[in-house]
């Protein structure tokens, strides 16, 4: 009796499966929680033959898996993702259940990224169950640290990009558009030092440095031009210690979005120049990881093309642009290797607690990618 299809492109199993990803909560800042991510994945990939490699985390966060079809020796598809989410573990039981209403399938990851990967895997396991194995080496890359800037994986990610002949990146659909370039992302923690006086005393010397922060976060944020897409946003501050002491020290995380490269050196000039105007505070800023921009190639529209006619045989059209919302992608199109975004599955409710994606869009993104890997793995060989 021949056994059932394992990977049919049936909604149902699709949706099944992302869901036991999603079940499994995994913080950036949380390795432990993010190894069992890991592992999962590494056991869905080894179940269809792939070499798992595994690089222990750094920095305190997750480990690296790579799993790999085919030889190394021949530049192929690299297909690009994380595993990491913006959503605490709790989120499951307390704010962001998984489930499904009508057309909407519900949970902390189910988006960003874990639906987009797992479609990934799902539609190399169609390929390989009924067609057999590809002409082109494959290799998938699961990420730890996306969500918070990959400041341990960025090296990998690029030398990995370099040996490789296409990039693609199954983010969540921007708007149902892929993405074939992406505006650059800078991060950046501001700390500003005051006097410390007990808070109970009328006069005296004390200079609170909450209250220079707050100063000066409404003083980053006006930097922002939405019209050109150019923003500053602070989403972490932390001061103080005893409600009676004047604070001494207070920190913030600051997300800066450049669309072009002026904006990029704009942004750069203004953070670094930041200060208060008052002598007795002090403020220091602190670059972090920095998501270079990503402008379409050649490549990287010639494979849109590719993309386009799979897209057209399966009846779907492919809309693209350049888009907000950093990826690994970055990294990858920045150094001009062939890349394409946004291949993951339409939702809504990014990094909130709404996050969704729509079912029906889960059994035709599963097919561009199954054709996607199909019609680059012919292209290798001819």
């Amino acid at each position: 009796m021949k056994r059932p299809p394992r990977y049919s492109l049936d909604t149902e199993l699709i949706a099944s499966g992302i869901s036991r990803w999603v079940e499994i909560e995994s913080p950036s800042y949380d390795p432990v929680a993010v190894n069992l991510m890991m592992d999962a994945a590494s056991s869905f990939m080894d179940e269809m033959g792939a070499r798992i490699e595994r690089i222990p985390g750094s920095g305190n966060l997750g480990d690296v898996v790579t799993a790999r079809f085919g030889p190394i020796s021949t530049p192929g598809i690299l297909v690009l993702g994380h595993l990491d989410t913006v959503h605490l573990v709790g989120t499951l039981q307390e704010t962001l259940p998984i489930r499904m209403e009508g057309d909407r399938l519900y949970g902390p990851g189910m988006m960003d990224m874990k639906g987009g990967m797992y479609i990934a895997a799902h539609a190399l396991g169609h390929v390989l169950e009924e067609y057999g194995p590809l002409s082109a080496p494959i290799t998938f890359m699961f990420i730890p640290d996306e969500e918070i800037g990959s400041p341990t994986t960025r090296q990998l990610i690029e030398n990995e990009a370099k040996r490789s002949r296409w990039v693609l990146v199954p983010e969540p659909a921007h708007d149902g558009k892929v993405v074939t370039g992406r505006h650059a992302f800078l991060r950046y923690t501001i700390t500003v030092h005051g006097k410390a006086q007990h808070a109970g005393v009328a006069h005296g010397l004390g200079k609170s440095a909450i209250s220079g922060m707050a100063r000066l976060i409404s003083e980053i944020e006006d930097f922002s031009d939405i019209e050109r897409e150019v923003t500053y946003r602070v989403g972490v501050v932390n001061g103080g210690h005893f409600v009676n002491v004047v604070p001494t020290e207070c920190t913030a995380q600051v997300l800066c979005v450049a669309p072009s490269s002026a904006a990029f050196d704009e942004i750069s000039m203004r953070m670094q120049s930041l200060s208060c105007n008052d002598s007795d505070i002090t403020v220091e800023v602190h670059p972090g990881p920095v998501r270079p921009l990503f402008k379409p190639t050649a490549g990287t529209l010639a494979l849109l093309r590719i993309a386009e006619k799979v897209a057209s045989g399966i009846g779907l059209e492919l809309k693209h642009g350049q888009f907000g919302g950093g990826s690994d992608g970055n990294f990858t199109g920045s150094i001009g290797v062939a890349t394409l975004d946004g291949l993951g599955v339409h939702g809504d409710g990014l990094h909130t607690k709404s996050e969704h994606l729509y079912m029906s869009s889960l059994v035709p993104r599963t097919k561009l990618l199954a054709g996607l890997y199909r019609a680059l793995s012919d292209i290798s060989t001819s």
